[in-house]
């Protein structure tokens, strides 16, 4: 499913407009992107946490020159999904045919 999918569907469900949807859709990615940015967890009950997790400095090597570099310590953004999400998708995923 892309956003245009997404959209699509709320906008069919709820009767909104799709513009306003896809407003109210962007808006929220901007929020979530904006907190983790300033190092501010995201915490949606019974959906998920967007969280930000530090990976350690570490050595890696250029492949091509076959050099040793240093990777710096830095942050990368995350989804935990919350273990109701990980039920329902597993006992849906569960019920699918198999191919």
């Amino acid at each position: 499913m892309r956003k245009a999918d997404l959209v699509n569907t709320i906008a069919d469900k709820t009767g909104v407009p799709k513009v306003d949807v896809l407003v109210s859709l962007e808006e929220f990615f901007k929020e979530v992107k904006e907190s983790l940015a300033s190092g501010e967890n995201v915490y949606i009950r019974g959906f998920g946490s967007f969280v930000i997790k530090r990976r350690a400095k570490k050595i890696g090597r250029h492949i091509k020159q076959n050099v040793a570099i240093e990777i710096p310590e830095h942050y990368i953004p995350s989804f935990k999904p919350a273990k109701v999400f990980v039920d329902q998708v597993k006992d849906n995923v569960n019920e699918l045919p198999e191919d």
